[in-house]
């Protein structure tokens, strides 16, 4: 007695072969459109020259995507192909099953990927288009500017492509037709339950849409938070990433954040102390100073980094062994540590030729008879 699960093969094996050859050359085709049109929208949102982990992400994507085409599409049209050649599959698809979920939700689907995929590049564009009308309008500094809305920037598009793709994975569930109001319930439970046990969670999201909304440091800027200094990496909604001067990387909770100093906000400004021997007239220090400072500031290199000519603070202390004077310098963020060594190297050959000396420590004793 035949098994009716078996598998009945046509007389002309080679119509068999043809039918799997077909298949197989479709599949191949359509993965690699699919694998095309990946390789495109990537390049067209990070650039047509990708460098480290972008680059290291895209070839990894590319033949995913490929792999998973191929497999899909193969299977897909495997069983119809069969069947059309002669093949008596017990179990399967057949080319009516095939077109009757293509005509009432595959269509359905596959536009719906696009307009999501299209929707998400849009909001993309006009949040490009965005930022650069804000850096190309008046204002403050240009690389301020450059700060700010790449800050803004970045944080948007994580939001809204994560609302449009969460959107259209829930319809795609109910194109399967899967009930997707537990979904949407053990959501709403879950919020409630965040709010309620998560409470550092929740300050920590309230606390970093705050940190971004007004502005108080951009991705970029060098700060000090909670003691911690570097210069930020990222602002997300719950962590604020820093990396210090010795390549560590800390991550502080925006609820955490109990003081935040922004060192490189609009401008900076560097502080010059010096000491000066109590012999010395403090008004030929003041303009030693003032002729190193002046002779920086007309330098090319270093003039386009300060913004205006030294201030002259005055006498700010009376130590053990010398008159201190205090002066300071503004510029542009970031620049003022740079422009600061070099004022202090030519402040150092200023004071040489002129004689004046910078006083060592020194204990004045007297002896009583």
């Amino acid at each position: 007695m035949q098994d009716p699960a078996a598998v009945a093969l046509p007389s002309n094996s080679l119509e068999v072969t043809l039918a799997l050859a077909l298949v197989t050359t479709l599949a191949l085709a359509i993965a690699a459109i699919a694998g095309s049109l990946v390789r495109r929208a990537f390049l067209a949102v990070e650039g047509p020259y990708p460098h480290g982990r972008a680059q290291s992400l895209l070839r990894p994507t590319v033949r995913l995507v490929r792999f998973v085409v191929f497999f899909t599409v193969a299977i897909v049209l495997a069983f119809p192909a069969l069947d059309f050649v002669g093949v008596d599959l017990a179990v399967g698809l057949h080319d009516e099953d095939v077109a009757r979920w293509a005509a009432r939700a595959g269509v359905r689907m596959v536009l719906l990927l696009l307009l999501t995929f299209g929707a998400n590049r849009i909001a993309g564009a006009l949040i490009s288009r965005a930022e650069t009308e804000v850096l190309e309008a008046g204002g403050a500094i240009e690389h301020e500017r450059r700060k700010r809305t790449a800050t803004l920037a970045a944080s948007l598009r994580r939001f809204i492509t994560a609302l449009i793709w969460t959107t259209a994975v829930l319809v795609v569930l109910r194109e399967f037709d899967i009930d997707i109001t537990p979904i949407l319930t053990g959501a709403g439970i879950l919020g409630l339950a965040i709010g309620f046990g998560a409470q550092t969670l929740v300050k920590d999201f309230i606390s970093g849409i705050f940190l971004i909304i007004e502005d108080q440091v951009r991705v970029g800027d060098v700060a000090l938070v909670n003691g911690v200094g570097g210069t930020v990496e990222q602002i997300n909604l719950r962590t604020i990433v820093m990396r210090d001067v010795d390549g560590s990387v800390h991550v502080i909770p925006n609820g955490e954040i109990r003081t935040l100093a922004n060192r490189s906000k609009d401008f900076a400004w560097y502080i010059l102390d010096l000491g000066v021997d109590y012999d010395l007239d403090t008004d030929d220090a003041v303009e030693a100073v003032k002729a190193a400072a002046a002779d920086l500031q007309a330098d090319p290199m270093f003039g386009a980094s300060i913004l205006e000519p030294l201030e002259v603070l005055g006498v700010d202390s009376f130590g053990a062994s010398a008159v201190g004077l205090k002066f300071r310098l503004k510029t542009l963020p970031l620049m003022q540590w740079e422009v600061g060594r070099e004022l202090r190297r030519r402040v150092k050959k200023t004071f040489d030729a002129r004689g004046i000396r910078i006083p060592l420590p020194q204990m004045e004793v007297t002896l009583k008879k």
